[in-house]
């Protein structure tokens, strides 16, 4: 066995029980702790997904690594915590969806160390709870690692991490707290709001029983995002608020130059750029 003998997972749900079932996959032979709520903690003891629940104060001064899988705005308060009962050899790092506020507190929090990473897997489903997570799930994935200094640690506990996230099938990205924050405020969080508006929009004025019976693909396709609850989003919207609100802007010009291109049979133009985005995306 390698430096990483325990691992903590604090928040087994989706993103969380998800990495649980992904390290088995590849092979991982140590011990998983799940830090969660009693019921939560049942479910994924029975889905096999975590060794042993404990709580935080038990599980992490065992562990090599903890992986902090809440919402944002939650990670960034038990971050102080967790720096009290990690011992200095492990490393710590998180999945939360927006990195600023979290890589600015931890940067204050683990300056002498243990190590610290920030992270971010861009995977995920419309299901929430360990009920939906799998083994496979950040396989083909990039996976957005934020240094606290310049360069990530290059500790045993460290450099084990990130070959663990290559046997996953992740594709690593280092990259600066303010840069992921920007480009996801684009290509993650400008969508999500733009299905929601959508929705709600045609919510509003499509009432009738009847009158959604002659919706087709295209509406499904751009309102699967709404079905996403706001409590998943609510501290996201907070800790991105500028970088989303400078990409709404964007949006809103966008949208409006559209319109005067209608009454002038000159949409093409927008039609081609957004072609030309589309064939730019990686996947299928």
């Amino acid at each position: 066995m390698g430096a990483i003998k325990t691992v903590s997972i604090v928040g087994v749900g989706l993103i969380g029980g998800s990495f649980s079932l992904a390290l088995r996959r590849v092979g991982y032979r140590g011990t998983i702790l799940g830090v969660s709520s009693p019921s939560t903690s049942s479910r994924a003891l029975d889905r096999g997904v975590i060794d042993e629940a404990c709580a935080l104060d038990a599980a992490l001064p065992r562990s090599d690594l903890v992986y902090m899988a809440q919402p944002v705005l939650r990670i960034v308060g038990e971050l102080e915590r967790v720096r009290q009962l990690v011992p200095d050899r492990a490393l710590v790092t998180d999945a939360g969806s927006t990195k600023v506020a979290i890589v600015e507190r931890a940067r204050e929090l683990f300056s002498s160390g243990p190590d610290f990473i920030g992270g971010h897997p861009m995977a995920g489903r419309e299901g929430r709870g360990v009920e939906f997570a799998q083994a496979d799930l950040f396989d083909g994935a990039t996976y957005a690692l934020v240094p606290t200094g310049d360069d990530l640690p290059d500790s045993p506990v460290a450099t084990e991490f990130g070959a663990l996230l290559d046997a996953m099938g992740c594709h690593r990205k280092v990259m600066r707290a303010a840069d992921h924050d920007r480009i996801v405020g684009w290509t993650s969080h400008m969508p999500q709001l733009v299905s929601t508006a959508l929705a709600a929009a045609i919510s509003d004025h499509l009432a009738e029983p009847g009158d959604l019976e002659i919706a087709g693909d295209g509406l499904r396709d751009m309102t699967r995002l709404a079905a996403s609850p706001h409590e998943v989003w609510a501290d996201i919207l907070r800790t991105n608020q500028g970088a989303i609100d400078k990409a709404i802007e964007a949006f809103i010009r966008e949208m409006e130059s559209l319109r005067k291109a209608l009454s002038k049979d000159a949409a093409e133009k927008h039609f081609e750029r957004a072609q030309s985005l589309r064939a730019r995306l990686p996947g299928p």
